[in-house]
């Protein structure tokens, strides 16, 4: 059986600057392995595509993967810039054509993670927010998404990912673009324990498995990923929840790769919180290591 690929989102990313790819080997330090895929953030007010990013994770054989963001991403979540239909009306075809046009060019397999998290209510392409209607989102995601099928960008794999389901979420099957537009379907999920006003404390199999069940039923044939997670500290012991983690995946053997978001951010997200979090997880990683599958196609 094929084992999921290691993941890592972490704050730098491939940036060129000073230090950016040796937090990435920091983080294999305190795993224990290699890692396969990484992940970063880029926005569209603010970046456009630079092949050098991808570049640098390819020539250490890592797979990246960009999670694109339609907003500014120095303001909030209202910006009718940004407005689903301003998106699925043609508003931002000339910046979208230029990524397409530059990821062709790049050429090499690219994980796009587009509009993640959509089924909530925290970012402006959400149609829970920034004056979106039903339909939009999906409609949306088709335009972006025929952009690179005219440019002939067919390096690129589509990642779709929402949030873990919570009540009052939008219903997954209203956000699905469907299987001709979507490679890969994914989910986020944090256990916030006590550290944040929002969740509890929620083991692995809790967090996920509700979603996956979605997953599948939602984009049956989809290879699964876990598009970001971590744990907090506080509330519980964090060792013992990433111990679940990887008995989680043990369960899950339809998700194809996961990634740790090794930020410390709204809570302290690393592996490396605590000595006891950064043994539990390196020990978790032994026992999935020899059996990694490779990269995954785009």
């Amino acid at each position: 059986m094929t084992r999921p690929l290691l993941g890592v989102s972490t704050p730098s990313g491939p940036a060129p600057v000073s230090g950016a790819l040796a937090e990435l080997d920091e983080f294999e330090r305190a795993a224990g392995g290699r890692v396969g895929l990484s992940m970063w953030f880029e926005g569209w007010a603010h970046q456009e595509f630079r092949a050098e990013l991808p570049e640098a994770l390819a020539g250490r054989g890592v797979l990246p993967m960009i999670t694109w963001e339609p907003w500014d991403y120095l303001g909030g979540t209202d910006q009718p810039g940004y407005a689903l239909s301003r998106i699925a009306g043609g508003a931002h075809d000339a910046y979208v054509r230029r990524w397409a046009e530059g990821a062709r060019r790049y050429g090499r397999p690219l994980l796009l993670r587009f509009a993640h998290e959509m089924n909530g209510d925290w970012y402006p392409w959400a149609e829970a927010a920034n004056g979106n209607r039903p339909g939009e989102y999906v409609a949306a995601w088709r335009r972006v998404r025929d952009a690179f099928r005219t440019a002939g960008a067919d390096n690129v794999a589509w990642v779709w990912c929402p949030n873990v389901a919570y009540p009052g979420a939008t219903p997954l099957r209203e956000l699905y673009p469907g299987d001709a537009d979507v490679d890969w379907a994914g989910v986020d999920g944090y256990n916030g324990g006590t550290a944040l006003p929002w969740g509890g404390w929620r083991s692995a199999e809790e967090l996920f498995a509700p979603s996956l069940r979605e997953l599948a039923a939602v984009a049956p044939g989809r290879p699964l990923l876990i598009g970001e997670t971590g744990s907090a500290e506080a509330g519980g012991s964090k060792a013992a929840w990433v111990r679940g983690f990887f008995a989680m995946l043990d369960r899950h053997p339809e998700v194809g790769a996961f990634v740790w978001f090794d930020h410390h951010k709204e809570a302290d997200w690393r592996i490396t919180s605590s000595e006891a979090a950064r043994r539990a997880f390196a020990a978790g990683l032994a026992r999935l290591r020899s059996g990694f599958a490779g990269a995954p196609r785009a």
